[in-house]
């Protein structure tokens, strides 16, 4: 299940956005995320989403390298 919310591009600096969220809070994120063609106040909408099979991986992971160090001699 994803989440979406409304943002407006407050301003673009070097490589980030800097966007304002519907509860006024900021968010800045890399430039190389917008899409193509986004600029000072427009407004776009974000959406995040869980990633199952990235958790996963990544749980494995922590399990395997842990399992290395205590089963070092």
């Amino acid at each position: 299940m994803s989440k979406s919310i409304e943002a407006t591009i407050d301003r673009i600096e070097e490589d980030i956005c800097v966007f304002i969220l519907e509860n006024n809070e900021k968010l800045i994120l890399p430039i190389g995320k917008l899409p193509t063609g986004c600029k000072q106040g427009d407004v776009v909408i974000l959406t995040i989403e869980k990633s199952k099979g990235k958790t996963e991986e990544r749980e494995n992971l922590a399990k395997d390298v842990l399992n290395e160090i205590l089963n070092e001699d």
